[in-house]
């Protein structure tokens, strides 16, 4: 594996497990009343364009690290409105 691609798996781990300890917390608290909507509305936008980009670019560690991250950041958005 090329360093620049190791870096990219590095990056693509550490920016989606960033979003585990929020998801476990509103998971288990079920309290989402200081989490921002909008703040969670335009990261799922960006991260669904990221994952287009890297479907476009069939860069595998851009794939993986936004299905991941999309997948954390829309379950996070659909308890807040669901508790809210």
């Amino acid at each position: 594996m090329k360093l620049t691609e190791a870096t990219g798996f590095l990056a693509a781990i550490l920016t989606t497990a960033a979003y585990i300890p929020q998801f476990a917390k509103v998971w288990r608290t079920h309290s989402t009343k200081d989490i921002s909507s909008r703040m969670y509305l335009m990261m799922c936008s960006g991260v669904l364009l990221w994952l287009v980009y890297g479907i476009r670019l069939r860069s595998l560690p851009i794939i993986l690290a936004n299905a991941a991250t999309l997948g954390l950041t829309l379950s996070i958005l659909g308890m807040k409105i669901r508790h809210k």
